[in-house]
């Protein structure tokens, strides 16, 4: 392999991390499979060992992932917009989306694209997937005023009843959704790998409009009844260079503005 075909190297590591707040009841669904009788007919997931509640990092990478498609639509290295791209809404014939599939954008750099079965190790080299979403855990005042709230329906969730009414013979048909409880509170972390020749505030301002999309839209299921908004707070940014791991150096802060806005979210709502 020549030396033009090795994939570049990482540059920095950039470390998000904060607080994402469920302003509505949260559902995000899990396994029915051990439910016991009277239950909720819809659960949301748990960790199996501590059975707490959790937000799965695949959830809402992949909410800011298809909200920032839906934005922007097919990006094109047309010399043309910003950035050197243009956008538009396109389909490839069958009814799929090819928003985020040209290894050549932003948002491909970002959350990488599937390997073209033609040239698998070609698209390994160019599409290393930058951005890394961990699961969100309960914080610890969250997990402690749930095991002991006193209305929960089930162990720190409640229980959403819904009725769907038949249109023809008016029949009531009711469900029951389990949610975590509006109020909760979850720790993020997003972990940004930068490499050589990257820019920082291309990929920074990139899942800042990522987040800001999910706060203004829904996460997890039934979005549109209502369920899961979400608000982040308390963005705290630092990185790590490729020196500072050879030199066994922690990371420190990374001055920068770009998440200045849900600072001001938690200051408005401390101050409310």
């Amino acid at each position: 392999m020549s030396e033009n075909n090795t994939a570049p190297k990482i540059s920095k590591k950039i470390f998000i991390r904060g607080t994402l707040k469920a302003i509505t009841g949260l559902h995000i669904g899990g396994s029915s499979v051990s439910m016991s009788i009277g239950g909720a007919d819809k659960i949301v997931v748990r960790n199996p060992l501590t059975n707490e509640p959790y937000i799965p990092g695949s959830s809402l990478r992949g909410k800011m992932r298809s909200l920032l498609e839906r934005v922007r639509g097919v990006e094109q290295a047309s010399g043309k917009g910003e950035g050197g791209f243009s956008f538009s809404i396109a389909d490839d014939g069958k009814g799929k989306a090819d928003a985020g599939k040209n290894p050549e954008t932003r948002l491909a750099k970002l959350f990488g694209i599937a390997a073209d079965d033609s040239d698998k190790e070609r698209m390994r080299l160019k599409q290393s997937t930058r951005l890394i979403v961990r699961d969100a855990l309960l914080t610890p005042a969250s997990k402690e005023e749930l095991e002991n709230a006193p209305n929960t329906d089930m162990p720190m969730t409640e229980v959403k009843t819904e009725v769907n009414i038949d249109r023809i013979t008016a029949a009531a048909n009711p469900r029951q959704f389990e949610r975590v409880p509006a109020g909760a509170e979850f720790h993020f972390e997003f972990i940004l790998t930068l490499l050589e020749g990257d820019e920082d505030n291309i990929y920074l301002e990139l899942v800042r409009e990522g987040m800001e999309l999910v706060q203004n839209d829904s996460l997890g299921g039934h979005g549109s009844r209502g369920y899961g908004q979400v608000e982040f707070f308390h963005p705290k940014v630092e990185e790590r260079t490729a020196d500072d791991y050879r030199e066994n150096k922690r990371a420190s802060k990374l001055e920068t503005e770009i998440f200045s806005q849900f600072r001001r979210q938690a200051a408005d709502v401390q101050a409310a």
